[in-house]
């Protein structure tokens, strides 16, 4: 079927003004962005909505791209051309670098805060104390275990006690017997 091709007027109904918008605003941001990448050119593009809602798009930044605008000196283009182009593959490289850099900060802050919380959660102010903590922790668990298994034993020897394995006894007096 392919596309059609429209007539450029102001679209009459309010809903479809703002899906349109909303539409032709993102395919051009997708070109804005495509240019910086393909030629390295520093874009800014600024659009309010029908509703008056500001949106923009800007790289390196759109406050960037305004002040190298406002402040830009009548210089011939093939200068401009050299500079700006030379510059883009450095800012392209530094702005990945600020986003490795970001991600670690957030990574490290997101580890400080787990260790922060398992510190408060034990009343612990250091991490020496946490240490001393753990080992006392694993000699308690220790201690339990031995606990434990003395009972039990004295547990089954309270029921040996009370209800005697019939054989047992004569077994174990034989082999005393056979060994003497």
């Amino acid at each position: 079927m392919g596309r059609r091709k429209i007539e450029i007027e102001m679209v009459k109904d309010p809903n479809t003004r703002q899906v349109t918008f909303s539409k032709r605003r993102t395919g051009l941001f997708k070109k804005a962005n495509e240019l910086t990448i393909l030629c390295g050119a520093e874009v800014a593009i600024v659009v309010f909505s029908p509703g008056n809602k500001p949106y923009s798009f800007g790289h390196p930044g759109v406050d960037v791209v305004a002040a190298n605008y406002l402040q830009q000196e009548n210089i011939p283009n093939d200068s401009q051309e050299n500079s700006s182009s030379s510059d883009a593959p450095n800012m392209e490289n530094l702005n990945q670098e600020l986003a490795e850099v970001l991600a670690e900060i957030r990574e490290s802050e997101k580890q400080a805060a787990k260790h922060d919380e398992i510190l408060k959660k034990n009343n612990v102010k250091k991490l020496s104390e946490l240490a001393e903590l753990k080992d006392s922790y694993k000699q308690f668990h220790d201690i339990v275990k031995l606990r434990l298994s003395d009972l039990e034993i004295s547990e089954y020897m309270m029921l040996l006690a009370r209800d005697p394995v019939v054989g047992v006894k004569a077994k174990s007096a034989k082999r005393k017997r056979g060994k003497n």
